[in-house]
């Protein structure tokens, strides 16, 4: 499964592509930070984002893309702007017909480190020595992005096993209701 990580943010948007499946060792393939100037137009740093996406989409050809969900900060600001980059991260994805999962911070924490309320230190030191790298990435925006692609690929076969599950207990309550024969209409002259 190859999976390119988005962590959202305007200034710094990171991204990540790790392949792998889980129980086995991953591998990275990818790690950068597509970058906007904070004094620039809105709808141009939102293009610059879709570019970046784009390029690592045509780069690296992803199965799956990861997004950490927006959640509530007491910054309105911060929360729009992380918020627009994630849509434009989904809508690169969707367009392509790629597979989008959102998975929220403490999800991605729980997952690489055992901790939902893991720091930034300890998830870049935990992709470092899952993804045996040298070095964490940097910014942790990179860090994070790798992070995210890890959650999916570690987290995807349970999911998967738990919406079938889902959807067959759903299908076993829904009433079956017996068909009845079709009436043939006749015609009747005027």
């Amino acid at each position: 499964m190859r999976v390119l990580g988005v962590d959202p943010g305007l200034t710094r948007c990171g991204v990540g592509v790790v392949e792998g499946v889980a129980g086995r060792p991953l591998t990275m393939l990818g790690v950068g930070v597509v970058r906007t100037p904070a004094d620039a137009e809105l709808g141009h740093r939102l293009v610059a984002i879709e570019r970046g996406i784009e390029e690592w989409l045509d780069e690296h050809r992803p199965e799956f893309v990861a997004v950490e969900r927006v959640f509530s900060q007491h910054n309105v600001r911060t929360v729009m702007g992380t918020a627009q980059a994630s849509a434009v991260a989904m809508l690169c994805a969707s367009r392509r017909g790629i597979p989008v999962a959102l998975h929220t911070p403490s999800e991605v924490k729980a997952a690489v480190t055992g901790s939902g309320r893991a720091d930034k230190a300890q998830v870049g030191a935990m992709v470092t020595r899952l993804l045996r790298l040298d070095a964490p990435p940097k910014p942790a925006d990179a860090a994070d992005a790798l992070a995210l692609a890890i959650c999916h690929i570690w987290r995807a076969p349970a999911v998967n096993r738990l919406q079938q599950a889902q959807a067959a207990a759903a299908a076993a309550r829904t009433p079956r209701v017996p068909r009845t024969p079709a009436v043939p209409v006749r015609k009747v002259p005027r």
